[in-house]
């Protein structure tokens, strides 16, 4: 039994809600939506949902330290220096006239380097790959060989890293060296069964769990350092997408979802298919590091 409360924060209706990020001065959570192109911010405290429409496609973003945004668009990352800014291309645009690859999820480490995957949305082959984007726009591949990567968080210690492979229903999990950053002695974290949701977006606590968004599975997942699902939140709709956490505390679970590919009688049954849930937790979220630019250098 679900014994969670749920609330909904926002009925977004969005058509695939992603990428979550709770901005701690401001105290809003930033969103985006990914086929609207849209960027959002939206205030809790008033329930005013702002929203920018880009030319491009955006999967995930990450924080600046010293104020600004990194954008993971359809061709590569983009520099937004402010909220009216207008995108500017960051490192190497290397998805620019592939019609099926774009920037997917990320995330920063605690050294300031932003951490991003990318999805073969054709799912013709698997040459999505890991990327690290480092403060100069230098973009270096970490790991290839996949369809949609997906899940990006680090622990709290920095020392971990945990993403996924979404087709493969399996969590993956890493040492993770900030000094030099690279990942090693990669082990399954978790591996869910066929039918019952594939894990999609994700964050850690700050006691070392990993929560997962569950995609076609209508629930979130908290699972243990050693693997273990120790918690069960589900949710009045099939698609959550990715979860974050926010507030002063850290301890309110925002989860974006998506209506993407439901039929109108899936819709009719899930009226609030798209939008922004949030719940509360007894641990607080590890929260997010800034990326930090050393340079201002724009890659073509």
């Amino acid at each position: 039994m679900n014994m969670t409360q749920i609330e909904v924060a926002l009925d977004a209706h969005a058509t695939l809600g992603e990428s979550p990020r709770w901005h701690e001065a401001e105290r809003r959570l930033y969103w985006v939506d990914i086929p609207e192109c849209a960027l959002h911010r939206f205030d809790p405290a008033t329930g005013r949902d702002e929203k920018r429409i880009f030319a491009q496609q955006l999967g995930c973003l990450a924080f600046v330290a010293g104020g600004g945004l990194i954008l993971g668009m359809k061709d590569g990352c983009a520099w937004l220096e402010r909220w009216d800014a207008e995108p500017v291309p960051f490192g190497p645009q290397i998805f620019a006239g592939d019609p099926d690859r774009r920037f997917n999820d990320g995330r920063t480490d605690i050294r300031g380097r932003f951490w991003i995957g990318s999805v073969n949305t054709a799912k013709r082959q698997n040459d999505a790959a890991l990327y690290c984007l480092y403060g100069d726009g230098a973009l270096e591949e970490a790991e290839g060989g996949m369809l949609t990567c997906n899940g990006a968080a680090f622990g709290g210690d920095g020392a971990h890293f945990c993403h996924t492979d979404t087709p493969s229903h399996m969590l993956r999990v890493y040492r993770y060296d900030p000094d030099t950053a690279t990942l090693s002695d990669h082990r399954v974290l978790h591996q869910f069964p066929q039918g019952k949701g594939r894990p999609d977006g994700g964050s850690y606590d700050e006691a070392g769990y990993y929560w997962s968004a569950l995609f076609d599975g209508g629930r979130v997942v908290r699972i243990s350092p050693e693997g273990a699902i120790v918690q069960e939140v589900t949710l009045p709709v099939s698609r959550p997408t990715m979860i974050a956490f926010g507030d002063e505390d850290r301890r309110t679970a925002y989860v974006t979802t998506a209506r993407a590919g439901l039929d109108a009688a899936r819709l009719a049954a899930e009226p609030l298919a798209g939008a922004i849930f949030r719940f509360r937790v007894d641990v607080p979220g590890v929260a997010e590091a800034d990326f930090v630019r050393t340079a201002p250098v724009l890659r073509p």
